[in-house]
């Protein structure tokens, strides 16, 4: 187990190297001023423009300037954003709530909704099942931005159920208003993981051993929860795991769409914006957070099946 964190820990680290290059290069390349943003495309004194230069490190060479927001990060600075003015960690402090409860309430609505439905169409067959399954291929194939236009149009436009903009406030509010954007959100990925369900059930329920147990008396929800449940479980949480983990990328759509200030929606302007320390800032936070969920996802295979150890090498 040791060993097995020891390397995960590893790997995050390099993950998150290699990732902040990338995106620091890719932000090198591509067009666009961030002194724009400052002036707010007017035209500014060369004594003004030298000093905001002088003061994002913008007079520097790439590799100085990366340089320096990797010393900065390794002492806990990750810098100051141009187009928030303030620094980077007091941003990413500010949004991360949002997001966080964005993808919580969306991730729920996945693993209770997919796993719920995939567990029913592997059960049943028959009407139940081809309902399921043409229902989820619909649902897998609607793109989260468009999952957001029709539900802004008929829950909150056309029937005023629910609000449109905006993250609430309260419990009682924010429950609101983020109920619209987590179903836009976990759409596609509940029907994949209701998918993956069916067929691993499927499965588990035509092997001999359940035949067998079945055969022998054994009362039928026993079988499902002993030997087809329990067998089922590691592809489930796999791909469920993947899912909600992934959901922190997708939610920047979401997020402007329903003008929640979250991080997704304060990337996609930092990187239109060319604010090289917000971007990379945010984008290690999706990083990290997307392995440290994949993580605990190989942490519960063992708990699952005690036949998994964490970090073994496959015979």
């Amino acid at each position: 187990m040791l060993r097995f964190v020891l390397r995960r820990l590893a790997i995050l680290l390099g993950a998150l190297f290699v990732s902040s290059i990338i995106i620091f290069l890719a932000l090198q390349i591509a067009p666009g001023d961030p002194v724009t943003t400052l002036s707010g495309g007017r035209s500014l004194p060369p004594e003004a423009l030298e000093n905001a230069r002088e003061q994002y490190h913008l007079d520097e060479g790439p590799l100085p300037r990366y340089w320096h927001w990797l010393t900065g990060l390794i002492h806990g600075d990750l810098g100051d954003s141009i187009v928030l003015d303030r620094s980077v960690a007091t941003a990413i402090g500010e949004r991360l709530p949002v997001t966080f409860e964005l993808v919580f309430f969306a991730g729920f609505l996945i693993a209770v909704g997919g796993i719920g439905l995939g567990l029913i169409a592997g059960l049943r067959r028959g009407l139940v099942d081809h309902t399921i399954v043409l229902g989820t291929a619909v649902a897998a194939a609607i793109p989260s931005f468009l999952a957001a236009v029709v539900l802004l149009s008929v829950f909150s436009v056309q029937l005023g159920w629910l609000p449109a903009l905006g993250a609430g406030s309260g419990v009682v509010g924010r429950f609101e208003h983020l109920t619209l954007p987590a179903v836009a959100l976990a759409l596609a990925g509940l029907a994949v993981v209701a998918r993956v369900t069916r067929v691993s059930v499927r499965e588990e329920s035509e092997k001999e051993h359940v035949e067998t147990a079945l055969a022998r008396g054994m009362p039928n929800r026993t079988v499902i929860r002993r030997h087809v449940l329990r067998n089922a479980a590691i592809p489930i949480a796999t791909v469920t795991g993947i899912t909600i983990t992934s959901l922190i990328a997708l939610a920047a759509v979401v997020e402007t769409a329903f003008s929640l200030q979250g991080l997704g929606a304060a990337l996609v302007q930092a990187a239109s914006n060319k604010d090289i320390a917000l971007v990379q800032g945010i984008a290690l936070v999706l990083v990290a957070a997307f392995l440290i969920g994949n993580t605990i996802v190989d942490l519960l295979y063992g708990h699952l099946d005690p036949r998994v150890t964490p970090g073994a090498r496959a015979e």
